[in-house]
């Protein structure tokens, strides 16, 4: 990357992995690239950010949040509920080790994943520790909630409003 294309603002959706009172980090979500800022402007982790990040002058190895259009606080949790009828029968009709993606009514996605029964368990830990690219998905999708649901076989994640 050149002087000139590191030194222009950029927008996009973020995912804040790092914060603290004095700087964040940003995570486009997009192309996975990655924006320290110099300064926190209220941003705390696992939040998702649709803005403008600009190079500060004059080295531009750090970054303002010069615009926020959205902020939105980003959550995993696993769910005591079982996957709907309509998630097994995708599952049904998948091999194990496939993953079926479908659209939300309204916003969002789901995924039906099927696994071997003894690793269902596994499976939804897997999603819960990686945060970041489960948390990415969700940011990207424009969605605040993460609920993973399983039985033995399945596991279906739902990105939700």
């Amino acid at each position: 990357m050149s002087d000139d294309e590191s030194a222009k603002e950029k927008t996009s959706t973020f995912l804040v992995t790092a914060a603290d009172e004095d700087s964040a980090v940003l995570k486009d979500v997009e192309d996975g690239q990655v924006h320290t800022l110099s300064s926190n402007p209220g941003v705390a982790v696992d939040d998702a950010v649709e803005g403008t990040v600009s190079p500060d002058p004059p080295l531009n190895v750090s970054w303002g949040l010069v615009e926020i259009d959205r902020r939105w606080e980003l959550s995993i949790e696993v769910s005591e509920e079982t996957p709907t009828t309509w998630a097994r029968e995708i599952a049904a009709d998948q091999p194990v080790g496939e993953l079926t993606r479908k659209e939300r009514a309204g916003t969002g996605e789901l995924h039906v994943v099927t696994v071997p029964e003894e690793a269902t368990e596994g499976a939804v830990e897997d999603v819960v520790e990686d945060r970041e690219a489960t948390l990415s998905r969700a940011a990207r999708l424009g969605v605040a909630r993460v609920e993973i649901r399983s039985e033995p076989g399945v596991v279906v994640v739902r990105y939700m409003p």
